[in-house]
């Protein structure tokens, strides 16, 4: 009866044991997916934060507001005239005599409009100018004074009371080996309410899309690469680095104190504010000294613009320029930096997508807004373009001194659009330019704000390669004639600071930005291509959060 009572106790405890047991193997298979998990978390960080250190990320975003008033001054639309002189030769060709007005061309235009359309469709700027050479000068002053007239337009005002942009940049980095690096920035920039990507032209550099602008100009909200390069370092065990890709030569000094940055880019910033693709071979002469031998192309001739299509003896040289860019003394304290570079075969602008309001040979209207892909239709000359920047950090004060010159080489070449400073039918002459620019910083003792104050003044002939510099009018340092800015940045957090700046551009003479094309005084009632700002101010406020 005894063993019969511990047979039944042990089969009723049974059940209890394997519930244990289980409860027991469970707990433990519980620990083990904990301490998994754990170890995968742990893995996982190690994993993000190698891939981290492998590419380094950081940026900043901006949002700007801008009220601009600007004035353009009276004077006689040069379009107009093209295509009134373009009628009268079609008239004087057919009748063999100058008409007796322009109400007369347009008639006779009216009257054989097939013959008209087909005379147009073919005529070359070769044909206009040989045309043009048929005349005594006595006859083209009078068909001149004939046409100016009607061509005759009364200044008025270009304002935009309230204006809004927006830009992300986006910075990349790489260590790749010991002694190679990889760095690199993506931008969008924008102005609220557009996203074409093409502007109408007006005559203003910043209306016209070519590869020096794709970023630092208001396009779109694609996101384009501004900046992609490798630097290696130590090459062949000497302080020397070789930098090959699309370079950082926007944002360079004294440009970058204004907008409250470091140094962004290599070359001066009042010289060559361009993104472009090249090379730059450097030499670290001491610790505090640098010596950079730069090489850029700014036009591919051969490549996307119908080349096979061309003669070889029509088909351009590629557009390229070299130069030295030395930090004769570089520290925290102070910057001494030169710029010396020469610009070969230059061409009558870049590839580049564009809204013709008017064809450039004929002065005709183009009635509709057609986007099209500009190509250069000719080599004008060479170019020489110097400058020196002493840049100081005081204390609490900031300042510079930076002085630039030009020199142009032209080759006699002319195109619709003008040749080197000169218009279509005149002979281009090497002409000489300088620009002087001062400026300084103020930082409070809070070492949250900072007041500054610019002035830069150019000549008639001034002209440097700035396109892509930030100025939402037009780049500030390629005025022919005087700009004042003043400006205070506040610093709300460390990485987030608000700007409110005034510009103020007062132009002397016609054509800054622009290479081609006769410096035109502005107060005497010039011949302009395109209008011109005689006057031109903004206020802005910025906001930046840099992360």
């Amino acid at each position: 009866m005894r063993y019969v009572l511990a047979g039944v106790l042990m089969l009723a405890l049974v059940p209890t044991f394997t519930m244990a047991q289980t409860q027991s193997n469970d707990d433990g298979a519980a620990g083990l997916r904990k301490d998994i998990q754990e170890l995968e978390n742990r893995l996982d960080k190690v994993e993000r934060t190698s891939a981290m250190d492998r590419i380094r990320f950081s940026g900043d975003f901006r949002f700007e507001a801008h009220s601009i008033q600007a004035s353009i001054p009276d004077h006689y639309d040069g379009m107009m005239l093209q295509n009134g002189l373009v009628n009268t030769i079609f008239y004087y060709g057919a009748t063999g005599q100058l008409p007796s007005s322009p109400s007369a061309v347009n008639q006779f235009i009216g009257q054989h409009y097939a013959d008209y359309l087909y005379f147009t469709n073919n005529l070359t700027f070769n044909q206009l100018k040989g045309y043009m050479g048929m005349f005594p000068a006595a006859m083209q002053q009078q068909l001149m004074g004939s046409l100016m007239p009607g061509a005759f337009v009364k200044g008025y005002d270009v304002n935009n009371s309230m204006m809004y942009t927006s830009r992300l940049r986006l910075s990349m980095s790489a260590d790749v080996a010991e002694n190679v690096s990889f760095g690199g920035r993506l931008a969008m920039y924008k102005v609220w309410g557009d996203s074409t990507g093409v502007q109408v032209f007006n005559g203003q550099a910043n209306t016209f899309n070519i590869d020096g602008t794709t970023t630092t100009v208001p396009n779109s909200d694609i996101l384009r690469v501004e900046r992609a390069y490798f630097d290696w370092k130590d090459v062949g065990g000497l302080p020397m680095y070789i930098s090959i890709g699309r370079r950082p030569s926007t944002g360079g000094p004294p440009m970058n104190l204004r907008q409250d940055e470091l140094r962004g880019g290599t070359p001066m910033g009042s010289l060559i504010d361009f993104q472009f693709d090249g090379i730059t071979i450097g030499y670290h002469l001491f610790e505090q000294s640098t010596l950079r031998l730069c090489y850029g192309r700014g036009y591919e001739s051969g490549f996307g613009n119908g080349e096979v299509l061309q003669q070889p003896a029509d088909r351009l040289k590629d557009a390229d320029f070299l130069g030295v860019n030395w930090d004769i003394w570089s520290n925290d304290s102070m910057l001494v930096q030169t710029t010396i570079a020469k610009a070969f075969n230059l061409t009558d602008g870049f590839n580049g997508l564009i809204v013709l309001p008017n064809n450039p040979l004929t002065g005709a209207p183009i009635t509709a807004p057609v986007v099209m892909r500009y190509t250069p239709s000719a080599n004008l000359g060479d170019m020489d373009i110097a400058g020196l920047v002493v840049q100081r950090s005081d204390g609490p004060f900031d300042y510079f001194v930076n002085v630039d010159y030009m020199k142009s080489h032209p080759n006699g070449m002319t195109t619709p659009f003008g040749g080197l400073f000169c218009d279509p039918f005149e002979t281009p002459e090497p002409h000489s330019g300088t620009m002087v620019y001062v400026g300084g910083r103020y930082t409070l003792p809070n070492e949250k704000t900072m007041i500054g104050l610019e002035y830069n003044q150019g000549s008639k002939y001034w002209f440097n390669f700035t396109p892509s510099q930030d100025d939402i009018i037009a780049p500030k340092t390629d005025t022919r004639g005087k700009v004042v800015e003043a400006y205070v940045i506040h610093h709300i957090a460390q990485k987030f600071l608000v700007k409110l700046a005034y510009i103020n551009y007062t132009y002397d003479y016609s054509g800054s930005g622009w290479q081609i094309g006769a410096p035109k005084k502005l107060n005497s009632t010039p011949v302009l291509g395109f209008p011109t700002y005689d006057k031109a101010q903004m206020l802005t406020l910025s906001m930046t959060a840099r992360f």
